[in-house]
């Protein structure tokens, strides 16, 4: 840098200033201008202060036009300085504000592929730090700000309101007195009347921050109390609405008097003793549950603590005088209405000295899930003492008809509250303290029911597995929490599931409830939410040591491995069908971790699950042998590996489907449908191979059902596979792309199949129109031929449904509800209309499974072609609404 000698810096400026007119200068000579002052500031500041007010006038001249943004971000950096760093301004300050201030709020778009890199965001913020960087602005900063807020422009709202947040916290009461009620006026009006969640924000936001700076100011006995008026100017045009819980201004009003009470313990107090009464009074005189719900959550807002409104360590809580009223309304609450639970942890969560003591009241509340997580949270210690021991006795006490001969449906209410503690424990588990103490509970719950002690009913074993799987989810993401599953849970959780296994397989042993599909379907959520929170390191071990057992039998990681060898997990024969189930817990592993865990053997793995799924005859065994080779296909990279798996696969698989002889079809039928799910939703150029191959089973007579329902499963989410839970390679808008890519070959399958294989296009195109968004319905699929397609496959498509299931068919009103008004389309009407007058009559329950509403809507549609002028049509739709008004008839 060219060093100037003592005095020259102030003749370069003068001359500078006196001879240079800037803005009649080319774009980088102006800039040479700025760069000239910004170095001259930072290496010669003493002899630029000593110009005085000439200094600033001198730059106002020359900044003043100018337009250009790389500049306006140096002006705005020289002004910053001029600020910051003390220099004069006299008499030239509001000459500063001028020249500066006329470029507020910024509206500044940069062009497309702009090399400069200068954002509307950079102008914003160092012009924001100019106006705002002293108090000698806030006489002209203050009006501009009022008028910008009062705008209509939303971004110079939002600007101007953030402006002033960032104003006032170097302002002081005497700088804001004659502006606050206009800028409480427009704030007000902001948070009442805006339809921006950002500019409401923003208003309340800036509210505090001039509640903040009102509370610093200096009182005087001779002076009014700046903060007192206010405060009284706010309450005035807030507090009455706080009387009309049914109105919708007491949302507004109540945010800004949250607003200002969070601000200074100050504000805090004063306005707690004007609200809090008011409040108490409207609750215990209101009896609508709405309005005492609104009431309670209005009151949470004022209970939650803030860091700028808590008490000083010689100050008296807030709460101190309301602490008896306001714990009468909470257990009035709890007594009666659920919608208190959020203000009922709102108190727990306050110092004890704030909400009471903990003793008798916050035990009393123990009993309810919704403060339960919240007081667990904040006294886990407490918790783990007092409230985990009793839950424990209780889940583990015999029920009272064993003892006293008491009815079964005491047993019932007695199994009931056993299931309610199981759930309580998840409900109060997420620290890690927590966890370990609730977590070996659940696996008690688990071994008491596989030895048959304490007579653990199937579906308290599955609460069991449910709460499991809530603590996976909703612990907190730590180290420890993670190797607390990684070494306690999941292993015990597999051993447990072994033994029971090997335990069924004895002759006339009895069989574990572990073994039960059910207890295995609410297993494998529990093991696979453990397993995708796992750091990568134990992630990897797990995977190792999982894969191991499976494919060696080693057992060694197990808390109880005194297993007989060998132990072949993966056996295919129909005898060992109870331990090749257990490859539902190995998928839960393996398919729930994230692509960068490698997976050991993963080539021998493919084959053993290939030749499981093909081979086995166990539904379940092969069914979720499927899924595990899917999940496995869909993260493996991409390459000549992958390739030649497929290939191995496809091959067998198209030998297995291709002979009809074949005993293992439905098994090879599965595989492909899942390998076909894997594939497509991560767009893999073979997945069309596959779904070719799903089309092509449309018209087969063994197959051909089961391949249009397995549409369904390919175009809906799946719980335990494939989702992005488990990391799944999954692309968002697959469905979109599968029926664009195959709409056609449906539709041209349909024309060309006979009339008794026509059925399963039509069931095939139900399931992949009702997975998809209904605007891609509209826009994609012809009006006429979705009528069509939908009332002609109502018929023939819908089987009896199995007992207690719900009804296998497309919904009924898919197609005839849609069609147009009568017209060209009398032919699908009466066949729409035939095909609705058969549903009343099938033993079928789709029309109660939709809600009682659903009759109702077809009537009302059945009613537009009883005026048709085809006497076919109007005799259909006579005979339809006929059965569908018997419906609801008793004995129907």
């Amino acid at each position: 840098m060219y060093s100037y000698s003592p005095g020259l810096a102030v003749s370069t400026l003068r001359s500078l200033f006196q001879d240079i007119h800037v803005q009649s200068l080319m774009l980088k000579e102006r800039a040479c201008v700025y760069n000239i002052l910004l170095n001259l500031m930072e290496s010669r500041e003493e002899e630029l202060k000593g110009l005085g007010a000439d200094f600033v006038f001198g730059f106002v001249q020359a900044m003043d036009g100018e337009r250009d943004p790389r500049n306006l971000l140096l002006a705005f950096q020289i002004a910053r300085n001029i600020i910051h760093q003390g220099y004069e301004m006299g008499k030239f300050t509001e000459e500063l504000f001028e020249v500066t201030s006329c470029y507020f709020p910024i509206d500044f778009t940069p062009p497309p592929n702009d090399p400069h890199g200068i954002t509307q965001g950079d102008l914003i913020v160092t012009l924001r730090a100019v106006l705002t960087g002293t108090p000698s602005f806030a006489e002209y900063l203050l009006p501009l700000l009022i008028e910008k807020i009062d705008c209509d422009v939303q971004s110079a709202k939002l600007d101007s309101l953030q402006t002033l947040t960032v104003c006032v916290t170097v302002y002081t009461n005497d700088n804001l007195a004659e502006f606050l009620p206009g800028l409480w006026s427009s704030l007000r009006r902001e948070v009442f009347q805006t339809g921006s969640e950002k500019v409401e924000a923003a208003s309340l936001s800036a509210l505090s921050s001039l509640v903040a700076c009102v509370s610093r100011s200096v009182q005087n006995s001779d002076t009014e109390d700046a903060l007192q008026a206010f405060l009284e100017l706010v309450l005035t045009d807030c507090k009455h609405h706080l009387c009309e819980p049914d109105l919708k201004l007491v949302w507004p009003s109540a945010k800004l008097l949250q607003a200002a009470a969070s601000a200074s313990y100050r504000a805090s107090h004063k306005i707690a003793a004007s609200v809090f009464p008011l409040l108490l009074e409207q609750y215990n005189s209101r009896t609508e549950c709405a309005h005492r719900r609104t009431l309670l959550e209005v009151v949470q807002g004022f209970i939650q603590p803030r860091r700028n409104s808590l008490p000083a360590d010689d100050d008296e809580s807030v709460l101190s005088a309301f602490r008896q009223p306001l714990c009468s309304l909470v257990f009035s609450a709890l007594s009666t209405a659920r919608p208190a639970a959020r203000v009922r942890c709102r108190i727990g969560r306050r110092p004890p000295d704030q909400a009471g003591p903990r003793g008798g009241g916050a035990e009393s509340l123990f009993g309810r899930d919704g403060v339960c997580g919240a007081l667990a949270r904040s006294y886990p210690a407490a918790f783990a003492s007092r409230m985990i021991p009793k839950l424990k006795e209780e889940i583990f006490s015999e029920p009272k008809e064993q003892m006293e001969g008491h009815a079964p449906a005491q047993k019932h209410s007695q199994q009931a509250v056993r299931q309610r503690c199981v759930m309580a424990l998840a409900v109060v588990s997420s620290k890690p303290s927590m966890v370990q103490e609730s977590g070996p509970i659940l696996l008690q719950v688990l071994s008491s029911a596989h030895a048959g002690s304490c007579s653990f009913s199937l579906e308290e074993v599955v609460s069991a597995c449910h709460s499991l799987q809530r603590i996976a989810a909703q612990a907190q993401d730590t180290e420890e929490n993670g190797r607390f599953f990684h070494d306690n849970i999941v292993p015990r959780l597999l051993g447990l599931a072994l033994q029971a296994a090997l335990q069924g397989e004895g002759e006339g042993a009895r069989r574990s409830p572990l073994t039960e599909e059910a207890v295995l379907y609410a297993l494998v959520p529990v093991i696979s939410t453990a397993c995708s929170r796992l750091q990568s390191q134990l992630a990897s071990l797990m995977v190792s040591r999982v894969v191991s057992l499976f494919l060696d039998g080693d057992v060694s990681f197990l808390p109880e491995n005194n297993f007989p060898s060998p132990l072949q997990l993966l056996k295919k024969q129909s005898e060992a069908w109870h331990r090749s189930q257990l490859v539902c817990l190995l998928m839960a592993c393996v398919c729930s971790m994230p692509k960068s865990v490698e997976i050991p053997q993963i080539d021998r793995l493919f084959r053993e699950l290939e030749e499981l799924s093909c081979m086995c005859t166990h539904p379940f065994s092969y069914t979720s042998a499927a899924k595990c080779f899917a999940g496995l296909v869909n993260k493996r990279p991409g390459g000549e590996e992958l390739d030649s798996v497929l290939e191995r696969t496809m091959k067998r698989l198209s030998s297995e489907l291709d002979c009809v002889s074949s005993p293992f079809r439905v098994q090879a039928f599965t595989l492909l449908l899942w390998v076909a799910k894997a594939l497509l939703i991560r767009y893999h150029p073979l997945s069309t191979a596959l779904t070719d191959k799903l089309f092509s089973l449309l018209t087969d007579p063994e197959l051909g059902g089961a391949a249009a329902d397995g549409f369904s499963v390919i175009m809906s989410d799946s719980a335990d596979v494939l989702n992005r839970a488990g990391h799944a390679d999954l692309r968002i808008m697959y469905r979109q792309r599968f029926f664009t890519e195959n709409s056609a070959k449906l539709f041209q399958g349909f024309n060309s199949a006979g009339k008794d294989r026509k059925s399963g296009y039509l069931k095939a195109l139900s399931h992949i129109v009702n997975h998809l968004p209904r605007q891609v319905q509209l826009t994609e699929l012809p009006r006429p031929v979705l009528c069509g397609a939908g009332g002609a496959a109502v018929h023939p498509v819908l089987p009896a449904p199995s007992p207690g299931g719900p009804p296998a068919g497309p919904h009924p009103t898919c197609g005839w509800a849609g069609v147009p008004a009568p017209g060209p389309h009398h032919q699908l009407w009466h066949e729409s209309a035939d095909r609705l007058s058969a549903l009343p009559a099938r033993p079928l329950s789709a029309p109660r499974a939709h809600g009682p509403t659903f009759p109702g809507r077809v009537l009302r549609a059945l009613a537009v072609p009883l005026g048709d002028k085809k006497r076919l049509v109007r005799k259909e739709a006579v005979l339809a609404r006929g059965e569908w008004f018997m419906l609801g008839s008793p004995g129907k």
